[in-house]
């Protein structure tokens, strides 16, 4: 499964900080996960602060 983050972003950061592989990213009005690059390890979900992150 994939990992999308939702509108619920605040743009805090911490997905990013956290992605062991880079993957995330910050968009124009939120953070973005790149697809192709996730390694679907769910650290992203684990570290964000308002739950922003679900799987696809």
């Amino acid at each position: 499964m994939a990992y999308v983050i939702s509108d619920a972003c605040v743009s805090c950061g911490s997905c990013a900080d956290g992605c062991p592989v880079g993957a995330i990213s910050q968009g124009d009005t939120q953070y973005n996960i790149d697809a192709a690059v996730c390694a679907q390890c769910g650290a992203c979900a684990s570290n964000c602060p308002v739950g922003a992150i679900v799987e696809e």
